[in-house]
């Protein structure tokens, strides 16, 4: 896959025009992925190059003064997923208001076609753009005819009885539902952070934690409670069990932490880059009578963990 971020790179790549998709692609889960399948295909029929219109921020975060956006994938991660597609070229454009400010026929016409040559464009079944999103496909396809553009309708993707958004997926999360949301996703579901120091209580209580500072503020955060993950680092792969929430048991309600504590594992990763990958939610967040009571229940989730992920085999 090639990236492209203007119209130039495109017309020396692809002067005959491409087939194309638009969408902001959070997390490229199945239902993105079945609709970009339909765009490579369509092009290799057209014998003309395949391509995904993506954005660099979420749209609603330029539109709404305020607006925290919650991600399943940082940009970062979001081009790295669009790159196993087999797409040919995945052009970002900058989000702004401009942008925005353009009629959903102003930005077929003047922006997909005579910018970047969009023979074809392929648009999800609950897709729509241009101003305030006032238009649908119906208009989408007599703007296409106006200029020679095909304007084609893609159904929805279901799992079981699942339709696939980005949307369920979030939803899912917030449930703990994390091995539904993986196969949704395709891939796991990850956060990654930075080590940074804590208080000391879970190396009193024989369970030292390594205490995230997530890089991107934005992604989602799962359901608070214990998840079994696994954990690396710039060199290895461990086994892990993950907290999430405040410390009942200790003082209350307090800011939210995310702390994992490595299986077989005795080092110190203060400064050091981390990634969980979310496996499945153990058990809710639970305010106990004693230290000693947390302390045994730790024993067990510890366990539990490391036999679900020897079944799950990494």
């Amino acid at each position: 896959m090639i990236f492209c971020h203007n119209e130039v790179e495109i017309y020396q790549n692809a002067p005959d025009g491409v087939v194309a998709t638009v969408g902001f692609f959070d997390g490229v889960h199945q239902g993105h992925r079945f609709l970009i399948e339909q765009v490579r295909k369509r092009a290799l029929r057209q014998s003309l190059a395949s391509a995904i219109f993506t954005f660099d921020v979420h749209p609603r975060s330029v539109l709404q003064d305020g607006y925290e956006p919650a991600l399943l994938s940082s940009f970062p991660e979001k081009m790295m997923e669009l790159s196993g597609t087999g797409v040919d070229y995945c052009v970002v454009l900058h989000f702004t208001k401009e942008l925005a400010s353009l009629t959903a026929k102003e930005f077929i016409q003047e922006v997909l076609w005579k910018q970047y040559r969009v023979r074809t464009l392929l648009v999800g079944y609950d897709h729509r753009f241009g101003h305030n999103r006032a238009e649908g496909f119906e208009e989408y396809v007599a703007y296409g005819r106006e200029c020679g553009m095909d304007i084609v309708h893609v159904l929805p993707y279901d799992v079981g009885n699942v339709r696939v958004s980005s949307s369920a997926i979030r939803r899912m999360l917030a449930e703990g539902e994390v091995e539904r949301a993986n196969e949704l996703l395709v891939h796991p579901y990850q956060l990654q952070g930075n080590v940074i120091h804590g208080d000391g209580l879970g190396e009193q209580l024989g369970f030292p934690t390594a205490n995230l500072d997530l890089f991107d503020k934005h992604k989602v955060v799962p359901k608070p409670g214990v998840y079994a993950v696994w954990v690396d680092t710039d060199e290895m792969r461990y086994k892990g069990m993950l907290y999430i929430g405040d410390r009942p048991t200790v003082d209350g309600p307090h800011d939210p932490r995310i702390e994992v504590h490595l299986l077989h594992f005795s080092g110190n990763l203060y400064g050091e880059f981390v990634r969980v990958t979310f496996v499945h939610y153990m058990r809710d967040n639970t305010k106990f009578d004693t230290l000693e009571a947390l302390k045994q229940q730790l024993k067990r989730d510890r366990d539990d963990a490391d036999i679900l992920l020897i079944r799950r085999h990494g």
